[in-house]
């Protein structure tokens, strides 16, 4: 959900309903900023109003990324929709051609876009594996088709695909 507080727009992550045994009930909340990302604590007395933001969360093609500018298309209208690579930020290390997102709308403006909990993509650079101390289990960067570099297993060897968590930005398995 989506509200907005002192004039600027907030998701709400996270929210708690208290009700102490002495004085009035309250909400305290956690949230992101939509225009900066921040993330902030904030408490609301029981009858606050807060004005409720119009969200809409669509799924969308990644088509292309041209200098500043990165173009998604909708996958029912076939509209070509560009947005600011600001806008779409860190999300852009896990887009490749044809992969599918989701661009979160509010108020009609593009406010982030969302990949999915995790994505296939090609190892384009890595070491060879070095056999030795592996007691721990070795690791190694590499660099991904995106130009993420991720940490994965000493096996994995350039051209092989592998499958990357999005929110933690970790290696999850080989594909």
């Amino acid at each position: 959900m989506a509200i907005r507080v002192d004039g600027k727009r907030f998701i709400i992550l996270y929210f708690q309903h208290v009700k102490p045994g002495k004085g009035g009930a309250f909400v305290r909340t956690r949230l992101r900023n939509m225009d900066t990302g921040a993330v902030i604590e904030k408490t609301f007395r029981a009858g606050e109003k807060v004005e409720n933001i119009r969200t809409e969360s669509r799924p969308m093609q990644f088509l292309y990324g041209d200098g500043d500018l990165m173009y998604f298309m909708d996958s029912e209208t076939y509209d070509q929709i560009p947005v600011p690579r600001e806008v779409v930020g860190e999300a852009a290390d896990f887009i490749v051609e044809g992969g599918e997102v989701s661009l979160l709308f509010a108020d009609g403006e593009i406010v982030s876009v969302e990949p999915p909990a995790h994505v296939d993509l090609e190892v384009v650079r890595t070491d060879p594996g070095v056999r030795g101390n592996t007691a721990q289990g070795g690791s190694k960067p590499a660099t991904l088709e995106t130009g993420l570099t991720v940490q994965v297993p000493l096996f994995i060897s350039e051209g092989e695909r592998v499958r990357v968590d999005t929110r933690t930005r970790e290696y999850l398995t080989r594909v």
